[in-house]
This record gives C-alpha cells, sequence and structure tokens, in this order.
C-alpha cells in the first residue's frame, strides 16, 4: 500500500535560518535547501526553487525572472528574511501574480542601536583608541591623544525618518541633540514628536546636509536613491562632520566618499553597508578616520530570530490565502490563485 502523499506546500530556503523560524517552517512546509549558512550559487538556486510553493530568501539572493520562472507555476510567494527588497525583481514577481514580502518593524531597534554605536564610534575615534592599545602604541596619557568630536548638544541630520530614522532620532534625545531631517512624505505629525525633542523638518535634503555634524541616512534603496549621496552632497556637509550609513551601500557613491575623507573635508565615517558588498572602494580600508562593520544592523540573537520566524510567517499566511501584512506588492492580493491544495 502506497503512503499517503503529504499535503503540506513545499518550501525552498536559500539559506539557513535562526531559530524559532527554522523549526516553524519545518512545521509548516515540506523543506528543501537550508541546509548551511552561506550563499547559495545561482545554478543551485534555480535548480532548488523548481516546484517550490515558496521561495525564502536574503538579502544575499539575486532573485529575478528567471529565478521566478525556474521555480514554476506554484510558486505563490517570495518572502524576503529583510526590510530591504532590492534583491528581487518585485515587478516581474508582479506580473507573474507572485507575492513578495518583507520583515518590517522588527529590526527597528536593533538597526538604531547599531548606528548609535557608529556614531560614537567614529566620533570619539573609539576603534582607533582600542588599535593603538592592542598593539601596544599606548604609552602615556596626553592632552591631545585622539582627539574627537563632542556629541552630546551637536545636530544630527536624519535622511529619511520612517521607523529606523525615528528610533535613532529618538536616542538623540538623550543626547540633547537637535535633528534636522529630510522626509519624502513630508513632516511627521506633532503627536509623532517627542515631548522635549528639537526636530526640524528640512525641505530639502541640501539643507540637511548644512546643518548637521552627523548625518545618518536611514532611506530605502530605489531608483531615485541610488547615489542620493555623491561628491556635491558630501561637500555640502560641514567641515568635519561625519556620516553614518546603515541603509543601503549604493545609496552613497563609495569612490567620492573616499575622496572626501582622504582630502579632510570630512572628519570621518561610520559605515556597515557598502556600494559592492562586501568588496569596498579602493582605499576605504586604508583610511583611519573610518570605523568599517560587516553590515551587522540587524544581528542580535532577538531580531535575528524574529525575522527569521516572521519571514516564515509571512509564506505561512501567503499559500494559504490568508491575509498578509508585510506585502511588498499588496496588488498581488487580491488576483491570488486559488489556494495551494486546490491545485492538488
Amino acid at each position: 500500500m502506497n503512503a499517503p502523499m503529504s499535503t503540506k506546500p513545499r518550501l525552498f530556503l536559500t539559506r539557513r535560518i535562526p531559530e524559532p523560524g527554522f523549526s516553524l517552517a519545518q512545521e509548516a512546509f515540506i523543506v528543501t535547501g537550508g541546509d548551511e549558512d552561506r550563499p547559495l550559487e545561482r545554478d543551485s538556486l534555480l535548480r532548488g526553487v523548481a516546484g517550490a510553493d515558496a521561495l525564502l530568501c536574503l538579502l544575499t539572493d539575486t532573485v529575478d525572472g528567471a529565478v521566478i520562472d525556474a521555480a514554476g507555476p506554484r510558486l505563490r510567494v517570495i518572502s524576503n528574511m529583510a526590510v530591504g527588497f532590492d534583491n528581487i525583481d518585485v515587478p516581474a514577481a508582479t506580473e507573474r501574480g507572485i507575492l513578495v514580502t518583507n520583515t518590517p518593524g522588527v529590526l527597528t531597534d536593533a538597526t538604531a542601536d547599531l548606528a548609535w554605536a557608529l556614531i560614537l564610534s567614529v566620533a570619539r575615534r573609539v576603534v582607533e583608541g582600542d588599535r593603538m592599545v592592542r598593539e601596544g602604541r599606548f604609552e602615556e596619557w596626553s592632552p591631545f591623544l585622539l582627539l574627537g568630536r563632542a556629541v552630546a548638544g551637536a545636530t544630527l541630520g536624519i535622511v529619511g525618518m520612517g521607523r529606523i530614522g525615528q528610533a535613532v532620532a529618538r536616542r538623540a534625545l538623550g543626547w540633547d541633540m537637535r535633528v534636522v531631517y529630510a522626509r519624502k512624505s513630508g513632516p511627521l505629525r506633532p503627536e509623532q514628536v517627542p515631548p522635549g525633542a528639537r526636530w526640524e523638518h528640512q525641505q530639502d535634503l541640501d539643507d540637511v546636509l548644512r546643518q548637521a555634524d552627523i548625518v545618518s541616512l536611514h532611506v530605502p534603496l530605489d531608483a531615485a536613491t541610488r547615489h542620493l549621496i555623491g561628491s556635491r552632497e558630501l561637500h555640502l556637509m560641514r567641515p568635519g562632520a561625519f556620516l553614518v550609513n546603515t541603509a543601503r551601500g549604493p545609496i552613497v557613491d563609495e569612490r567620492a566618499l573616499v575622496e572626501a575623507l582622504a582630502e579632510g573635508h570630512l572628519g570621518g565615517a561610520g559605515l556597515d553597508v557598502y556600494e559592492s558588498e562586501p568588496c569596498l572602494a579602493p582605499g576605504l580600508a586604508g583610511l583611519s578616520n573610518v570605523v568599517l562593520l560587516p553590515h551587522l544592523g540587524s544581528a542580535t540573537v532577538e531580531t535575528r530570530g524574529r525575522m527569521a520566524e516572521l519571514a516564515v510567517q509571512n509564506a505561512i499566511a501567503a499559500v494559504n490565502a490568508e491575509p498578509v501584512e508585510n506585502a511588498v506588492n499588496p496588488e498581488v492580493l487580491s488576483r491570488m490563485m486559488s489556494p495551494w491544495i486546490d491545485q492538488i
């Protein structure tokens, strides 16, 4: 007697994901892939996704029309374990009736904390000091040793005042900072500004750059924001100002940033993301006035676990034709195919 065919949908994982997401996926799906924590080769992705009802991917995976077509007609959802989704060809997915989802909200505080780690590290030359001590070059205290810049009372410029931008700004209240910000959708409502906070909306990005001692970037990557910060914008910033990027690498023209840092116009930069990640622009690694991190914005046990869990929950909802809160292309929801089980 033949064993009954499983009624579970099939999920293809491009990479191992943290708990509790991995166990949740195994409960709800027939899971293939996800055996190792390393990037998947293109050929393996194209082979592995074939016949899947759901694809759970990460920012390291390029999901274009060819990948979607390789999956075949059963594919219902591409669930990205990230807030950003520039690794996915969303128009191609929409054209084929495939839902794309992401994991917003859950990494807000972790990324805001890291932005502040970079702000303090670059302004107070923390990494340079750590290196000096480790290398045995700290011989005695000096009134001129590794002088940094004051953060308390400075002006913080925020480019992109969404969830993460606002979380960074809220933390600035404890440092008695004035915040100037640019926001595509206009000024925040008064009730969104904490009591006692000095948050000032600027009509133009240039005005933020001219006024800020520290500029922190929090916009998504799209055609309008690619190289949003180039040579012109960097030289609008105050001499000695600092640039922090925890958003997406291509928002900054990295070669122009190297030039602005090397010539001494900027005081320094703190970067968690890179234009051609993981590669760096020539000369960047050799600069002493930059703090360079390996894309750690969401890297806490709690946050990565919640991201994985939410990505799986998005996939479960989509294959069962249930409401999906984190839809990148919600127009697909109204014309999605009947649930996968109807196809059996």
